[in-house]
Formats: C-alpha cells, sequence, structure tokens
C-alpha cells in the first residue's frame, strides 16, 4: 500500500508539471490537472480537432490583438468542453492523415491542454481509418477480413485500450461517442442498419470498452438527424429494443439536411420527453445563436448543451484568415452569460 501511495504522488506530480509546462507554452491560466471527470449542468462546447494540424503549419489565433492559444480563447468566450475526433490508424494508406493527426498519441497531447484548461473532454470514436458519417462507415485497414467475432472483439479492444492509455495520464474523457453519426450504422457492410442485431452488437462491445476501462464515462450514441424526428426515433428505438445501453443521445444539426430551426425544437423537446437519456447537439455550424437558444430553453434540463464543429477554420468559422477572432465568435459570449453557462 505505501508503494502505491508513493506511485500515486509520483504520478500526481507529473500531471501538475505537465500542466503548468503546457500552460507555459500555450498562454493558459495554469491549473491542476486533477484525475477524474468535470461535470458540467450545462455544456458550451466545440471540436477543434483539426487544432494540431494547423498549428504544425504555422497558423496563429489571437484575441483582441493578443496571440493566444485557441483553448484559452474558446474558455475566455464561455466555452467549457472540447470534442475531439479519433481515428484508428490515420496513418493508413487511405487513412485521413499521413502524419497521424487525431492519432491515439495526438489524442494525448490535446487531452492534456483540455484538461489544463479545466474543460470538460468529449472523445468521439469513428472506428475508422478516415471520416465515417451518415455516407461511409468504413472499417479500419486492420480489420478488414475480421469476421463477426472479431470485430466485436476488436471495438471492445481498440475502445478500452485507447481509454486506459488516456487514463494512465490522467486525462480520461468526460464523455465518449461510440460511433460518429451512426443513424446508417457502422463497420459497413456487417453493420448496417439493414442488420440491426448486428449493430447494436457492435454498439454493445464499444460501450462495453468504455464501461471497462471507467464505468463514470457517460456514453453518447451520435446520429445525425437533427431535424428529423421519426428517423431519430426508428434508430433510438431499434437500439434500446436491443438492449443498448447509453447515457446521451447526440444529434447533428445541419440545415441543409436536417431541416429548418423549428424542425431541431421539434426533434428534440421530442426526444426529451421520450427518452430517460439526456441529449445534445453533438455538432452544428450555421444558425449560432438559434441552435443554442433551442438547446438551452427546452424545458426539463434534459438538453445539456451544443457542440460547434471546428470552428476555428470550417463551415462558418469564429476566426479570419489571419486567426483574429470575428463576428460569429462574438456571439458565444452573450449566450454564456444569457444561459449561465459554468466554467
Amino acid at each position: 500500500m505505501k508503494n502505491k501511495k508513493l506511485t500515486y504522488l509520483s504520478y500526481s506530480v507529473c500531471l501538475l508539471l505537465c500542466g503548468f509546462i503546457l500552460c507555459s507554452l500555450f498562454g493558459l491560466k495554469p491549473v491542476p490537472v486533477k484525475p477524474g471527470h468535470v461535470k458540467f449542468d450545462k455544456i458550451l462546447g466545440a471540436d477543434i480537432s483539426f487544432l494540431p494540424s494547423l498549428e504544425d503549419a504555422g497558423r496563429k489565433f489571437y484575441d483582441n490583438g493578443t496571440e493566444k492559444d485557441v483553448i484559452q480563447i474558446l474558455k475566455g468566450r464561455g466555452f467549457n468542453y472540447i470534442r475531439l475526433r479519433i481515428f484508428n490508424n490515420p496513418s493508413a494508406d487511405s487513412g485521413y492523415s499521413k502524419k497521424g493527426y487525431c492519432d491515439l498519441n495526438n489524442t494525448l497531447k490535446m487531452a492534456l491542454r483540455i484538461k489544463a484548461a479545466g474543460m470538460g473532454f468529449l472523445l468521439d470514436f469513428h472506428y475508422s481509418d478516415n471520416w465515417a458519417d451518415p455516407g461511409k462507415q468504413h472499417k479500419p485497414s486492420a480489420w478488414r477480413g475480421a469476421n463477426y467475432q472479431q470485430l466485436q472483439d476488436s471495438l471492445r479492444a481498440f475502445t478500452k485500450n485507447t481509454l486506459l492509455a488516456l487514463k494512465k495520464q490522467g486525462t480520461l474523457p468526460d464523455m465518449v461517442q461510440v460511433g460518429n453519426e451512426i443513424d446508417h450504422g457502422m463497420l459497413w457492410p456487417d453493420g448496417t442498419t439493414k442488420h440491426l442485431d448486428t449493430l447494436a452488437s457492435f454498439f454493445k462491445a464499444g460501450i462495453e470498452g468504455v464501461r471497462s476501462a471507467d464505468k463514470s464515462i457517460k456514453v453518447v450514441l451520435h446520429i445525425a438527424c437533427g431535424g428529423e424526428n421519426a428517423q431519430s426515433r426508428y434508430f433510438l428505438d431499434n437500439m434500446i429494443k436491443r438492449g443498448v445501453k447509453f447515457d446521451i443521445i447526440g444529434e447533428s444539426y445541419y440545415p441543409r439536411w436536417h431541416g429548418p430551426i423549428d424542425s431541431l425544437k421539434a426533434n428534440l423537446a421530442d426526444l426529451t420527453t421520450r427518452y430517460k437519456q439526456d441529449v445534445i447537439v453533438a455538432e452544428y455550424t450555421q444558425k449560432k445563436q438559434e441552435v443554442n437558444d433551442v438547446a438551452f430553453s427546452l424545458p426539463g434540463n434534459k438538453l445539456k448543451g451544443t457542440f460547434i464543429w471546428e470552428p476555428i477554420n470550417t463551415g462558418e468559422p469564429t476566426f479570419d484568415r489571419d486567426g483574429k477572432t470575428n463576428a460569429f465568435m462574438d456571439v458565444y459570449p452573450a449566450i454564456s452569460k444569457k444561459y449561465n453557462i459554468p466554467q
């Protein structure tokens, strides 16, 4: 027991040093990195997974004329949560990035920065070497040719091992997505919605991987049906019927595919009353004020918050080409104040 206490003390000291070094390098206010979870009853989040590649390309960011770390800028504007995507092997031949962006190593580095800033952390497993979304859910190259049981085992092990690596450095995610925009399935062709039993078993395997790493992590099922209530119900009812146990429903909302803001409001209102799970808007970019007004105005406190997708350079970016905050960023301090978003 004494040796374990000494090990934990050394581990904690290392985490503190990492936190203060990162703060110094990136201009963050020093906040000790502590094992455990950050809990907010309201979430104002951002997916900034492009950040390491932009920084490596020399991109700099400014707030009120001062160069700062993007995470610090977002926190100063009212954000309290960061979302990151992770691919199995992004440097594979058909992968996302030959330089390995959004792999485990880059995720570990970003997780330290997030926790040093005292922000919540959502990790989004794509279970692919490249983008996974409603139009494509390709297996990682290492899993091609695997049979049904091997795919389940691989899902479980990859999820667990990733989270254990994050746990080792004291930066466990507070929430985990078991798949990205999976309303049309995952690990095609085995896990399409034509094979609902198989799809449910894949989700269960991923969730088992999360629970075996840390039971306190909240599990998100993320679908891309923001304004589509019938589709949302169909998918969720079928997964719940098959015994998939999760904590949060995540919805993407893009007006081009998911309809007007009233459709989003109607769908989210129904989901918060129909299901026991909490709900988040896991992705959006347009209609920033309107999306957050919908999210934080629904009764019952079941809609926990929103995550804008890649606000640093994509969609309607909140920074201009010179890296300076713009009018799109200016809406967020008011949102944070209006809805009392905790920091």
